[in-house]
């Protein structure tokens, strides 16, 4: 035994047995030991507490978030749930997250999406003590996690949310084939949907909440009227930013085209190219026109519409081949448009699919300001989620399965992952 260490156990066994001496020199001696014991109990209880309850304020917040896409909306989401708990109020960090500020304690968060669509979220936090500094430990550290993942129920793949008459017309030659897909019918006028000879709609489920509508032949499966209509699974997407200047406009010439991503203005392809838009966000800013029998390739790419008149104005014979990303803020986003304006949003516009070759998509096209008509053969199942305002189906071929990539809505199914 070192000898400084025998010297101290000589001092206590001689202080145990020693029956003289003053009881103020004792508990001077004792007291900071019976404070950290029991103080330090207190403490430890109290971090315990502020553990359990913020845990259960996280777990809350991303479920809320995990509905939600847009990603300050979700930070937002998460934030407000931990600072109606702490009382405290949201203000940005340095580092340009965010986090919030109360009193003497600061709680940091981080949010990622994973691939599959799970919002993880981690909390940190310091609980500062009372009776532990005198031990020298001023704060006790608090480290949280929770995972939420939204998936849209009723497997809906098709939803036309006007409430207009004949939302939904089906001509003759029109064949969709789904399955395993809800195709819903937000219309309650008169008619709701108009459906011609010579159709075929097969669906798990083709859900309209009116009940009045004009079948003139065709094959309908499985038609529920009066039915419980699940709204814009999207309703809040996040919307970019446009750039000062365009990455490609006018005429592009030449068999082989490669396009960047960026801005598009009022951008013609001759001839009959194959076009290939590399990963990344899309812009189109006015018409792009695509001339007949072009190839178009498009994989891990998102086409977003800053206004009603801008659109991918595609004539016969396009065949097409489209994927969403999986990964980054725009994931699962195909195709989608500004709907934050008002104005935009009154100024419904038609929006036609010609791909007669052939098309296979992937992702969320959200529409809900375009009067589709479909004129595309398919003939590879496409795995998409299609949000439209009003639908025209003619001589197509159609053949779709739900998406079941990233992708989040304000009608699914959440729960916790972690």
């Amino acid at each position: 035994m070192p000898y400084s260490a025998f010297c101290l156990f000589k001092f206590f066994a001689r202080f145990r047995l020693s029956t003289e001496g003053n009881f103020a020199i004792s508990t001077a001696v004792l007291l900071p030991l019976v404070l950290i014991t029991a103080g330090g109990a207190v403490d430890v209880a109290g971090a315990f507490l502020q553990k359990t309850d913020l845990q259960e304020r996280l777990d809350a917040g991303v479920l809320a978030a995990a509905q939600i896409r847009d990603p300050s909306q979700q930070r937002t989401t998460v934030l407000s749930f931990i600072a109606a708990a702490t009382k405290t109020s949201l203000t940005p960090a340095t580092n340009g997250s965010q986090s919030i500020e109360g009193q003497d304690t600061a709680f940091q968060l981080t949010l990622d999406v994973g691939s599959d669509g799970t919002l993880n979220a981690g909390l940190s936090t310091k609980y500062p003590t009372n009776f532990l500094p005198i031990a020298g430990i001023n704060v006790l550290p608090i480290t949280l996690n929770a995972s939420a993942l939204s998936k849209p129920s009723q497997n809906g793949c098709i939803y036309v949310l006007g409430n207009e008459s004949q939302a939904v017309l089906i001509n003759s030659g029109a064949n969709l084939v789904a399955k395993n897909c809800t195709m819903y019918v937000a219309s309650t006028a008169n008619p709701a949907f108009i459906m011609n000879s010579g159709a075929t709609i097969d669906t798990a489920k083709f859900c309209v909440k009116g009940t009045n509508y004009i079948r003139n032949g065709g094959t309908l499966a499985n038609l529920k009227t009066d039915c419980a209509v699940s709204p814009d699974p999207y309703p809040s997407l996040p919307e970019p930013t446009l750039p000062n200047n365009c990455t490609t406009s006018g005429t592009q010439d030449g068999s082989t085209q490669s396009i960047k991503p960026g801005m598009h203005c009022e951008t013609t392809f001759n001839g009959s190219p194959t076009i290939t838009f590399q990963p990344g966000l899309h812009i189109i800013r006015g018409r792009m026109i695509i001339n007949s029998n072009s190839t178009v390739i498009a994989n891990n790419v998102t086409f977003y519409f800053p206004d009603v008149n801008s659109e991918i104005r595609m004539n016969g014979g396009i065949k097409m081949t489209a994927s969403a990303p999986t990964s980054g803020p725009y994931s699962g986003l195909l195709m989608f448009e500004k709907t934050s304006d008002a104005g935009n949003n009154a100024n419904k516009q038609q929006y036609v699919f010609n791909g007669s070759n052939g098309e296979t998509l992937q992702g969320i096209i959200h529409l809900p300001n375009r009067n589709v008509t479909y004129n595309s053969t398919t003939n590879v199942s496409s795995k998409i989620t299609l949000v439209v305002n009003t639908m025209i189906m003619n001589s197509s071929k159609w053949q779709v399965e739900p998406y079941d990539g990233v992708g989040g809505g304000s009608n699914g199914q959440v729960r916790l992952v972690r």
